[in-house]
């Protein structure tokens, strides 16, 4: 089902938030067993940072990371990484700390720092980050938000250092589901379409590396999937 053009509704954010709460087992169960494609990006990600002389402890920051599986936990496995793993979702970070965290006192604890909140309010030092990962995730943002996002992410970024996203491959200014996935499941989409997207990428001061549209494995939607180096 295509989503409808509507205005952004001014409580775009509290819906989504309800939604996500709300029908979190569902979109796990529905997403998590086919991953293979964001793991593959990832995969390039971490690859080209492998290939950087990393200082001190490696930074990563994740924005909606669910219920922390697959990516998070693979970030986590990064040796000695601090991962800061952010969601719109109060249920899904209640999930991730089930999923990663066995112990109070597991290692683990000590580099994981859960954020529950909207993307757009995160503030980091300049040159902090060594990657920022953003799967279906940044595209629930309006348009001018992307932008500005962007811009900040390259900011976070160590010189070096990389940012793995998905966007939207068509322009839509905004778009709605009543019912996705769940008779809960409200959802709202957005996205400036490839060739804007890596303009703005360009802009912000991020060299792009891999930039693959691909239909997605579940809803047959196609995708920009972005490597991108500051």
């Amino acid at each position: 089902m295509d989503p409808a053009t509507v205005d952004v509704p001014e409580n775009m954010k509290e819906r989504l938030k309800a939604s996500y709460d709300a029908m979190a087992p569902i979109y796990n169960e529905w997403t998590i067993p086919h991953s293979k494609q964001r793991m593959a990006y990832l995969d390039k990600a971490l690859g080209y940072l492998n290939q950087q002389k990393l200082s001190g402890t490696p930074t990563f920051l994740e924005l909606g990371c669910g219920c922390g599986l697959p990516v998070t936990k693979t970030l986590l496995a990064y040796d000695g990484a601090k991962v800061i793993a952010n969601d719109l979702s109060d249920v899904q970070i209640s999930l991730a700390k089930e999923n990663l965290i066995s112990e109070p006192e597991d290692e683990i604890a000590h580099r994981l720092e859960l954020v529950q909140g909207d993307m757009t309010t995160l503030a980091y030092p300049n040159g902090s980050l060594d990657l920022v990962v953003a799967f279906y995730s940044i595209i629930h943002l309006p348009r001018a938000e992307q932008e500005a996002l962007l811009e900040r992410i390259a900011q976070w970024l160590k010189p070096g250092g990389y940012l793995v996203a998905n966007f939207s491959a068509e322009e839509m200014e905004s778009g709605v589901l009543e019912k996705w996935l769940d008779d809960r499941g409200w959802m709202f989409w957005s996205g400036w379409g490839q060739e804007k997207t890596l303009e703005k990428m360009k802009k912000a001061g991020m060299e792009v590396l891999v930039a693959d549209v691909a239909e997605d494995v579940l809803d047959r939607n196609s995708f920009l999937w972005v490597v991108a180096k500051r």
